[in-house]
């Protein structure tokens, strides 16, 4: 979400052509099966990025915006600073384990706020599947890291990552009626049900405590 962040302050044009280097094409972890040399709308590559966690598309988004990735880390960092990330460093872009890459749960609350308020961000972030396609027609199916949407009531989003280093992470944004919480769970091997059993219990208390305020 910092590199959409990132992409987002620096003139995205959503409609601009995004060509899928070697590089980008071949980058480890999760992928939407983007191919060497073809090209894509940005708009489509953030889509992917955002919705299924696609580094394929995420290192596609940053080439091209620029080819020195040690210089977009610098931006992550200025970026991060600005929103009080104050215990976060970045290196790798597209969320790989890379050594000094290091967040909070606090941290990733202030990123997830900031996110969330952007509505490029926010409308994909709530997406349980969607299509995209090259600028050839070659159509590709999405289906979102986060399990949550659409099986947990009240989630809009955001975002759930995998490292070998982080284990399983999860940023959660969910409302229900005139509550809204957040949850960040890191290196949680049973994150789904245990971010549903906290959801549950945070709403069923924020419930509570409306009740008896009234």
């Amino acid at each position: 979400m910092l590199t959409a962040l990132v992409l987002l302050d620096h003139d995205f044009d959503p409609e601009a052509t995004i060509v899928v280097s070697n590089a980008a094409a071949r980058i480890a972890g999760t992928r939407a099966g983007l191919r060497a040399g073809e090209s894509l709308r940005a708009a489509d590559a953030l889509t992917a990025m955002l919705v299924s966690s696609s580094n394929d598309a995420c290192m596609a988004l940053v080439e091209h915006l620029t080819s020195d990735v040690p210089a977009f880390a610098m931006l992550m960092n200025q970026r991060a600073a600005k929103l009080g990330m104050r215990a976060s460093h970045f290196v790798q872009p597209c969320g790989l384990d890379a050594v000094g890459q290091q967040t909070t749960a606090r941290d990733l609350l202030l990123l997830g706020e900031a996110a969330l308020a952007r509505a490029e961000i926010a409308t994909r972030a709530g997406y349980a599947s969607v299509r995209i396609s090259t600028r050839a027609g070659r159509e590709i199916t999405l289906t979102s890291s986060n399990l949550l949407l659409g099986r947990t009531a009240g989630v809009v989003g955001l975002k759930s990552g995998y490292t070998n280093r982080a284990g399983k992470c999860l940023l959660v944004a969910a409302r229900r009626g005139r509550h809204r919480v957040w949850l960040v769970l890191l290196d949680a091997p049973n994150r789904w049900w245990v971010a549903t059993g906290l959801l549950d219990a945070a709403f069923s208390e924020a419930d509570a405590s409306s009740r008896a305020g009234q």
